[in-house]
């Protein structure tokens, strides 16, 4: 269904998404939510008919639809989205994909997407009445990625090499008060944190993602975001947009409770049924870097580019793009 979107080029939010980054035109871009197949076709139809030319293009298989055989979401039943290991309702389904104008290193690539969520350091793992949930068997099965954990070397001009780390984490929500989501949320954002001290000092590195947690709102856990972007190995160049705080002011509802400063929301979500607008994607340059600028593709309404993303959120993605400049 993808590429037959991608083939029929009248899809409003496939355009829309088109346009914002021939707009941004950026050297190395994490798309996340791309449906992955096993040959990269839709991924090469859609760099193909960017304006930027991204002559490297890189994707692993998914976590997300990959069945596991066991009712990981405790509903009972089998062989539903959230029994996958990752949500998602056919394998490939909200996959990442990596787009690059400069050479990616394919065979140096490390992959901890089959990382088991029991095995990483730290873990806390969802019980109810004492025993595991949901189940002792899917707790010993369950990966901890619910799309990818990945290090992707990028060789630059200069010949140094950027450490692309990148990840799209579960929403923690949409689960019961034993928090299996929230708790894996946590585990994958903690994982960032334990990986910086296995990269050799003086390598260069950039964390890019959906990591689906505000340092200071929404179910997330705060404190493990808040030390991640606080990691003295790193930058947090605090991207921001008048666009999101304009948006935070006229949608109201939640929005108007928050604690984190509306310029630095990344996400425009629907204030009906959800927390309101976030800081959740994020770009975390290494310290080797030099930040030359940074925002959030989020134009206010008398901004050139509004027409790409309208007033709530509901012309291209509900995702804004992140960008940071660096030296």
């Amino acid at each position: 269904m993808l590429l037959r979107d991608l083939e029929k080029g009248t899809d409003r939010q496939i355009n829309a998404v088109e346009r914002i980054i021939n707009r941004l035109a950026p050297d190395v871009l994490l798309l996340n939510n791309f449906d992955f197949d096993l040959r990269g076709v839709a991924l090469e139809v859609f760099a193909s008919q960017l304006e930027v030319n991204y002559p490297y293009l890189f994707a692993l298989p998914s976590n997300a639809g990959l069945p596991s055989g066991l009712d990981l979401d405790g509903d009972g039943r089998l062989n539903g989205p959230g029994d996958r290991q990752g949500f998602g309702r056919f394998s490939g389904n909200g996959g990442m994909a990596l787009l690059s104008r400069f050479p990616i290193e394919t065979r140096k690539v490390k992959d901890f997407s089959n990382l088991l969520w029991k095995d990483l350091a730290g873990a806390r793992l969802p019980s109810k009445d004492g025993a595991p949930f949901p189940s002792l068997a899917a707790q010993k099965a369950q990966r901890l990625a619910s799309k990818g954990l990945w290090d992707v070397p990028v060789r630059l001009p200069d010949g140094r090499v950027l450490h692309v780390l990148a990840s799209h984490a579960t929403p923690p929500v949409f689960d019961g008060p034993e928090d299996l989501n929230g708790m894996r949320n946590r585990d994958e954002i903690r994982f960032w944190s334990g990986y910086l001290s296995k990269i050799p000092q003086g390598e260069l590195f950039v964390i890019l993602g959906d990591l689906n947690a505000d340092p200071k709102d929404g179910e997330g856990s705060h404190r493990a975001i808040s030390r991640l972007i606080s990691d003295p190995r790193l930058t947090d160049p605090r991207p921001q947009s008048r666009g999101a705080k304009m948006a935070a002011k006229r949608q109201g509802g939640p929005n108007l409770r928050h604690k984190t400063d509306a310029r630095l929301d990344t996400v425009d979500w629907d204030e009906t049924r959800t927390p309101g607008n976030m800081r959740v994607d994020y770009v975390l340059p290494s310290k080797g870097f030099a930040v030359i600028d940074a925002g959030v593709f989020w134009p206010a309404p008398d901004e050139g580019g509004f027409d790409l993303v309208g007033l709530n959120g509901d012309i291209g993605a509900h995702h804004r793009l992140v960008w940071v400049d660096v030296k």
